[in-house]
């Protein structure tokens, strides 16, 4: 089994976070843990249907309160794959470049940065000022991915949906998972 945590923060793109967990709840073998913050379920309400959260909760083998800083996913000797941060909002990308580890989302992050494990940011903020490209640096020297949510045309999305299940896929492709690629790559131009 290949445990993979799932981190949804406050930022708009709530059906990033989603999408993410579906597409690993599709996969044999992954074990999903997931942590939302309370302003990610502010913006799950507000982007989303009635009932996302508990469906969301449904895919996952465990769900973690954001304030349980004690969570197996707090620890580096809980064996985790990789985390993905979708999507991550400008405050946790902070929590997360200056070690603030007050809350189990950042703590979580924290740990797969200090066990050299995949960490996956979908950095969700735009314009960016410097203080952000700084935040982005940081975790990128610490070891982070940093992915900003930017969508790939090559493959003519007909959907806001489409668009969206790409970049979940490509997100957890970073992971570098022993399954195959599920983002659609380019294959060179005919």
């Amino acid at each position: 089994m290949i445990r993979v945590a799932v981190g949804i923060s406050g930022a708009s793109g709530a059906a990033l976070g989603i999408r993410i967990v579906e597409r690993l709840a599709a996969l044999a073998d992954v074990e999903i843990h997931l942590v939302v913050s309370d302003a990610a379920r502010r913006t799950l309400a507000l982007e989303c249907d009635p009932g996302t959260l508990e469906r969301l909760e449904a895919l996952v083998h465990r769900r973690h309160p954001n304030g349980d800083i004690g969570a197996s996913i707090a620890s580096g000797s809980f064996p985790v794959h990789g985390m993905i941060v979708a999507p991550c909002s400008m405050q946790t990308l902070s929590a997360i470049a200056t070690g603030r580890t007050d809350t189990l989302l950042a703590r979580a992050a924290d740990v797969q940065l200090k066990e050299r494990r995949r960490l996956v940011l979908l950095a969700r903020e735009t314009p960016l000022h410097l203080g952000h490209l700084r935040n982005m640096c940081a975790v990128t020297e610490m070891g982070a991915i940093v992915m900003p949510p930017v969508p790939a045309f090559y493959h003519r999305p007909q959907s806001v949906a489409e668009i969206v299940d790409h970049l979940a896929a490509r997100a957890i492709d970073l992971l570098a998972l022993p399954h195959a690629p599920l983002a659609k790559a380019w294959e060179g131009a005919p």
